[in-house]
């Protein structure tokens, strides 16, 4: 890691949802001087860096995923030089900002899309995935076809106004003339349009950026062989021009992305990495009833540490805009024990817009842009007691998400003020990771436990730490745990002879 990165060792992130955050017009949207109002809230909370869901020209049928213009900002939430001026607001306080980039498919609304459906050969015809004929469709890929006066069908990546770009096949079929080779001119052509893309952006102050579906560029490559090589070509290129810009990834395997020159790797909510085991299903390991599992969390965990030697983040986000609310499986108390194990894990910690203050999901909401099931997730910000929680002047009905309307819905002015909220909570866990190295990004770990309670070891630089966590409404004796307690949360708490005695729920930090 560069000396221009190392702030990653200590980074905090705090994901912004930026139509839902803060709306400074009244047009019930949120925005980015909205955001930069806020910049002062998220670093006293002791976070050091911003993740923004993307805020790019779109007709917003995936929120923003569907991405109409690389170069523009969204008029909702403000011009360009409103995003540079994000970059420099926050750069004076010590903080950096990372920006989504979507490189695998547009929106139908793209210049590049609408140029590639002509059925005259032209610069981008190339740009997307399509076949020779608008009878055969992509095997297993979903498309799109019958739209144009081009004969063929275009391939999509997730919804069907999705297209996907083209960076080629890592084993084409020779019987298919249209899957091109990786260095085909088309796919070349992608790859470098996505490299002058980032270089704006770079150019602009943004700090870097997470990837959208990083692991699925290049088509027929089951082992990431392709993929990892277009992505280490970017990390090169990066280096020469940009060293200090950083590469977060979608992918959820790091033996793969951190390879690919990736600083960091999200686990996924999907997939073999059992986070959701924790938090979002019938029994989640965080609950005082004590009937969860975070055994096979574990195990996934161990191999994909293993995998990667310990090098490079893996990071657990409390949540993000596809998941579910924490708080929809678990109570502020609950919640609170959850972040001392999130709060005290390897990796950067990644926490989305209002989890800090247990903000709940919105049920039975109708989808808004692509949303669906992930709508009640995406609810406006509730930042104080007043109207519309202080998110937005507008009238109520045109609120971007409808709000929670609970009467005793959470908000961020009251639980600032109240030493004893989740907020206050986390933020106490935040200033001990700064404090301690073997609590921060770069720290090793040890599972010692991986039952009730979950008990593991951080280290690094002759400073070792125990960490015990313990969600289970129910007595219990940890063992060998000599020291002095740095943080302990929940009642009748005790260290005698190097066995920690304690009635749950309760987390300790013991450093030895």
């Amino acid at each position: 890691m560069s000396n221009q990165t190392a702030w990653l060792d200590k980074a905090v992130f705090y994901e912004i949802y930026p139509q839902s955050f803060c709306d400074t017009n009244a047009d019930g949207i949120g925005d980015i001087p909205g955001i930069i109002g806020k910049l002062d809230y998220i670093r006293d909370l002791g976070c050091t860096a911003l993740w923004l869901n993307p805020c790019f020209l779109s007709p917003f049928g995936d929120a923003g995923y569907d991405v109409e213009d690389y170069y523009t900002v969204a008029p909702r939430y403000g011009t360009n030089e409103d995003l540079a001026n994000l970059f420099r607001e926050a750069h004076k306080r010590d903080m950096h900002v990372l920006l989504d980039l979507v490189p695998g498919h547009t929106a139908v609304t793209h210049p590049w899309f609408r140029e590639s459906m002509k059925a005259e050969k032209n610069a981008y015809s190339d740009r997307y995935i399509w076949t020779d004929s608008i009878w055969e469709e992509p095997q297993g890929m979903g498309c799109i076809r019958g739209i144009s006066s081009r004969d063929g069908s275009c391939a999509v990546n997730f919804f069907s106004h999705q297209p996907s770009l083209n960076y080629g096949f890592y084993r084409p079929d020779p019987d298919c003339k249209w899957q091109q080779p990786m260095d085909g001119e088309g796919p070349m052509a992608t790859r470098e349009t996505l490299k002058d893309i980032m270089s704006f952006w770079l150019k602009m102050g943004c700090d870097g950026f997470r990837v959208d579906m990083a692991g699925s560029l290049v088509k027929q490559d089951e082992e990431c062989k392709g993929t990892i090589a277009l992505w280490q070509d970017i990390r090169q290129f990066l280096d020469s021009e940009f060293p200090g810009a950083v590469m977060v990834s979608e992918w959820g395997e790091p033996d793969k992305s951190l390879v690919a020159g990736f600083h960091m790797d999200f686990l996924l909510h999907f997939g073999p990495s059992h986070y959701n085991d924790l938090f979002r299903c019938d029994e989640p390991y965080f609950s005082r009833r004590g009937r969860g599992s975070a055994r096979e969390f574990v195990a996934a965990y161990r191999e994909n540490y293993a995998k990667v030697g310990g090098k490079g983040l893996i990071c657990i986000p409390s949540g993000n805009h596809d998941m579910d609310r924490l708080a929809r499986r678990l109570d502020q108390e609950e919640m609170k024990i959850a972040f001392a194990f999130l709060l005290s894990m390897p990796g950067a910690p990644f926490i989305y817009y209002g989890d800090e203050i247990g903000m709940r999901y919105v049920e039975n909401l109708v989808s808004v842009e692509g949303g669906y099931g992930r709508t009640g997730s995406r609810s406006p910000m509730q930042w104080n007691k007043g109207v519309n929680a202080g998110f937005s002047a507008a009238a109520k009905e045109k609120l971007y998400i409808p709000q929670d309307e609970s009467g005793d819905r959470p908000d961020a002015e009251s639980q600032s003020a109240d030493p004893c909220s989740l907020r206050s909570e986390i933020k106490r866990l935040m200033a001990l990771r700064q404090k301690h190295p073997a609590l921060q990004n770069k720290g090793d770990i040890t599972f010692v436990s991986d039952g009730y309670p979950l008990v593991y070891k951080r280290s690094y630089g002759g400073q070792s730490i125990t960490v015990v966590i313990h969600p289970a409404d129910e007595k219990a004796a940890v063992p060998d745990v000599g020291g002095s307690i740095l943080y302990k949360l929940g009642a009748a708490l005790r260290l005698e002879g190097g066995t920690l005695h304690m009635d749950g729920p309760a987390a300790v930090f013991i450093e030895k």
